[in-house]
């Protein structure tokens, strides 16, 4: 029988008396008491640790997203394909995270719905600044963080800034191709419209990617996201149908009809619709 494994004859340390630790460094005290269920129900847990989960994400996507947008806005895209691709990849993950969710049955959830009040994913101010930052700008939405000063306040400034999409857009006409000035100039607080000339810029891109290879390839990690994006919304429904069918959310949403709506929205929406002319 062979002596167990010592990792201090490695040099390992073990001493942290006095030297941050594994622990220390990841504030893990803080993370792993932050589940307080409501509830005796078994499954509450898995509820709470699937959303704080997928907020730590979201956390790391806006993280992603905000240095891509600074990266296009100084016309180094290159690096900003790095940051793109990887938030791709962070929805990849809370795709994945509702495959968890979904083992949860409509009779556990029930036994712990009413501890939730009237507290919801709609009113998570992370996912609406994801969507602000990206494009998807609809002031309506402030609404469920007005009694949030702070949060309010990070949206609004948010709203002030051009998106990553104004930027992209602008990068089109920086390198000479025909952008309308009417969106050049336009409130980047304000929903965006879809602009024919904008998919015309597009296309121009598309129709010569040896010419624009650089703006052809951002087009194409915008699109790699907003494809993630777009499947972690569907899922967001199944998974929602799946445990309580057709009942009112718990934030008084119309639930999965209120989903299926958002399905509807499109982030980039040129980008989608010049494949039909290509």
């Amino acid at each position: 029988m062979t002596d167990p494994y010592d990792p201090t004859a490695e040099g390992a340390r073990t001493d942290f008396e006095s030297r941050m630790s594994y622990t220390d460094y990841l504030a893990l005290d803080d993370i792993l008491t932050a589940q307080h269920p409501r509830s005796d129900a078994h499954d509450e847990m898995l509820f709470i640790i699937q959303h704080q989960t997928s907020e730590l994400w979201m956390r790391l996507a806006l993280h992603e997203l905000g240095a891509a947008r600074a990266a296009i806005g100084e016309g180094s895209l290159r690096p900003a394909f790095k940051m793109l691709a990887r938030v791709a990849r962070i929805f990849e993950q809370l795709n994945s995270a509702w495959d968890v969710l979904r083992t949860m049955t409509p009779s556990e959830y029930t036994r712990f719905r009413d501890a939730l009040g009237q507290s919801s994913g709609f009113q998570s101010w992370q996912y609406r600044l994801i969507e602000y930052t990206v494009g998807n700008r609809n002031r309506a939405m402030l609404a469920p963080h007005s009694h949030r000063p702070d949060l309010t306040a990070a949206l609004e400034a948010e709203l002030a800034r051009p998106s990553l999409y104004d930027v992209a857009i602008a990068r089109l006409a920086a390198a000479g191709l025909e952008v309308p000035e009417a969106v050049l100039s336009r409130d980047v607080s304000a929903p965006w419209t879809p602009d024919p000339g904008v998919q015309a810029a597009w296309a121009a891109v598309y129709a010569a990617p040896e010419r624009y290879w650089e703006l052809y390839e951002l087009a194409e990690k915008l699109v790699d996201f907003e494809d993630y994006f777009r499947r972690w919304r569907f899922n967001h429904v199944t998974t929602v149908e799946r445990v309580i069918g057709f009942k009112r959310g718990t934030g008084g949403t119309s639930g999965v009809a209120y989903l299926r709506r958002m399905l509807e929205v499109e982030l980039f929406p040129e980008l989608w619709h010049l494949r039909t002319e290509l």
